[in-house]
This record gives C-alpha cells, structure tokens and sequence, in this order.
C-alpha cells in the first residue's frame, strides 16, 4: 500500500504551543486521530488570526478545507505541550495548502501534516479564487 508523503518547508513562517488535554487520549492512552485533528484545526486558526484572517474573512472569502493528510511520527501523551509548526505551500487559483509539523516538548516529532484549504462563499455555496490581497500577503510568508 502505498504511504501518504508530506514534504515539510526548510523553515516555518508561523509556529504555536498546544497542549495536549486528557480528552485528547484514545483507548490507548496516547492523542487520538480526531483530537489530532482538532489540533491543526486550532493551529491554522491561529494562523488566520497572525495574518490578520479567520476561516470566515479571508481578505472577504470564507475558507473551507478540502482535503487532509496525516503521517504519525510519534505518540504524543497527556501533558504533553506540542509545538505545532504552520506554513502555506501550493497557491492555486482558488487556495492554497497548509503543512505542519507537530513536536513534544523534547523536540519528539508528533505528526507531519497537510490540509487543503479552499476561498468559498457561504451565501453562494461555491468556490471562489482566492482574494489578491491574502495571497500577497500569504506568499511572502512563503
């Protein structure tokens, strides 16, 4: 079967500190997929909020995420503060990729992953291209 393969950038232009709560362990005693996920979720709104964006006023789009990818590269524990790294890759007409890197407080790699990120219009319930504004804005980051 073939694996899913996540290049990461040389450098992060964003990183956060999240901690891992014990409603984020699975039966396993370890971070559980969906909190994980959960976990970029806070990360890229984060993100949004230090480029002067959220998912709902992107430069006057919405955002919407069309597509997300996950290696696990290590278990992450309750009390655990990971250090979750942010940069925006593969601008397209109507979006853009955000790859992160996810480590424990010992530098332990967590995760590496990536969510497509599509501009929507909420009231229209389609696509739009992304606004000039945000991609300049988001390109010098990259």
């Amino acid at each position: 079967m073939a694996r899913i393969k996540i290049d990461l950038p040389d450098h992060f232009s964003f990183q956060t500190e999240l901690p891992i709560r014990i409603t984020d362990l699975n039966y396993g005693n370890h971070l559980g997929n969906d909190a994980l996920l959960s976990l970029l979720h806070e990360a890229r709104v984060r993100f949004l909020k230090e480029h002067g964006y959220s998912e709902m006023d992107f430069a006057g789009a919405g955002l919407i995420m069309s597509d997300v990818g996950i290696v696990y590269k290590g278990e992450g524990f309750y009390g655990d503060v990971l250090t979750v790294q942010v940069h925006p890759t593969e601008f397209s007409k109507y979006g853009f990729d955000l790859v992160y890197r996810l480590s424990n407080q010992n530098g332990k790699e967590i995760a590496h992953a990536k969510t497509g990120m599509l501009c929507f219009d909420y009231s229209a319930r389609k696509l739009q291209t992304i606004p000039p504004e945000a991609l300049e804005r988001l390109e010098t980051k990259a």
